[in-house]
């Protein structure tokens, strides 16, 4: 009974559900905003009727089992682990979508410049860090049978401030993520700068991170405090939690 008034709302053009604000056309179809045609009029009483229905996660055919609220999809949907992976490389360039498996072919393939360390605990050398602009240097690091990318970037975040971004990302979810630890170490002239945290998934990504300084951060000061002739060596460290 409940899927077949969940099929009442699907837009005959794209089959995806039509969610408030529900319109319809002048043959009185429901169609949704993005098939909408010219001469559309808002269906109140569907409206009502989708308030109180329950909706399956655009991804239940990869293994979502969640029903939910309308308000509730959208946001359900841009964090649900059954969405398809993006590239996790930096940047916009790469437009890659595919399953968690497919990621490492994928990127063994596409990205075929990305040095692979093996081990727990390895140097992650960034190479002429005093290139100007936004730049960003990429690695990955394999241990504990995982693969894990670690992400150096540099950005302005804030005008005339130029500040490093570094973060460990797993090739994996966020739940096998929490199994593990990472820390970075710029080490060199007596000094050194540590941070230790979780490794974020890949399904996360380093764009929130960043946005939050979640990661190691260090302006070009510090940076050149550690590097060697424009060559900055970070020591990486991944361990597994305590269950």
């Amino acid at each position: 009974q409940h899927h077949e008034l969940t099929s009442l709302f699907e837009c005959p053009v794209c089959f995806d559900y039509v969610l408030p604000p529900i319109l319809q056309c002048q043959a009185g179809h429901l169609v949704c905003n993005q098939c909408r045609p010219p001469g559309v009029i808002r269906n109140l009483a569907m409206e009502k009727v989708a308030s109180a229905v329950l909706f399956p996660c655009k991804y239940a055919t990869t293994g979502c089992s969640l029903t939910l609220h309308h308000t509730e999809k959208p946001e359900h949907e841009d964090i649900c682990e059954y969405r398809p992976y993006s590239c996790p490389c930096p940047g916009a360039s790469c437009k890659w979508q595919g399953s968690l498996e497919a990621v490492m072919s994928h990127l063994m393939h596409a990205h075929k410049s990305i040095t692979t360390l093996q081990g727990e605990d390895i140097v992650f050398l960034a190479t002429d860090i005093n290139l100007p602009g936004a730049v960003d240097w990429v690695m990955m690091q394999s241990c504990f049978g995982h693969h894990f990318m670690l992400v150096l970037e540099k950005q302005e975040k804030y005008e005339g401030h130029q500040q490093f971004f570094a973060i460990v990302l797993l090739i994996g979810t966020r739940k096998q993520a929490e199994n593990f630890a990472y820390r970075l170490e710029l080490n060199g002239n007596r000094r050194r700068l540590t941070w230790e945290a979780t490794p974020r998934s890949i399904h996360d990504g380093v764009a929130a991170a960043i946005l939050n300084s979640d990661c190691l951060v260090f302006d070009t000061a510090i940076a050149h405090l550690f590097a060697d002739n424009g060559n900055l060596g970070i020591n990486v460290t991944i361990s597994t939690c305590c269950p």
